[in-house]
């Protein structure tokens, strides 16, 4: 065969990717779709999770809900939560053969987060799972519609069941 004639080899479409991941059953799924595009295009893959912003007791004062005998003093909690999740994504990033650097956490909201990651490396993909949602979480949103608006790159939404 002539080098005329030979297929051309083109660039992969994802050099790397993002999986942002929740720790929940359901999301397995999502995690799989990942790995299988990670060794598909040969990619690196970066893994995310966010820890929601968790507003003090005093914040809830003025609603119905008052949180101040659950939660523990200003900042612990959402640091036990950062501590948990890191346990949590050195564990699955140990499964999936990613060096420490390539597992992240982020506190804030959820979207915004992850679009700031996405931007900060550079990722060609996005993946994350999509819940079903209730009705609150249609009335507020989602994170893959929030991902949406803000175009940062591709995004892959893996519906869980």
């Amino acid at each position: 065969m002539s080098a005329a004639s030979a297929p051309e080899q083109t660039p992969s479409p994802y050099r790397h990717l993002l999986l942002a991941v929740d720790f929940l059953p359901e999301s397995e799924i999502a995690i799989t779709r990942a790995v299988q595009m990670r060794d598909r295009f040969g990619a690196r893959l970066s893994l995310v999770h966010v820890v929601e912003y968790v507003p003090s007791a005093a914040q809830y004062a003025g609603g119905a809900f008052i949180a101040e005998p659950l939660l523990p003093e200003h900042g612990m909690l959402e640091q036990e939560l950062i501590t948990a999740a890191r346990r949590d994504l050195e564990a699955l990033g140990e499964r999936l053969g990613l060096a420490p650097a390539d597992c992240l956490i982020e506190a804030g909201p959820t979207g915004r987060s992850i679009q700031h990651v996405a931007r900060d490396l550079g990722v060609d993909l996005i993946v994350v799972g999509v819940h079903e949602h209730t009705w609150l979480g249609r009335l507020l949103g989602s994170t893959s519609n929030d991902l949406l608006r803000h175009e940062v790159c591709d995004l892959l939404a893996v519906r869980l069941s």
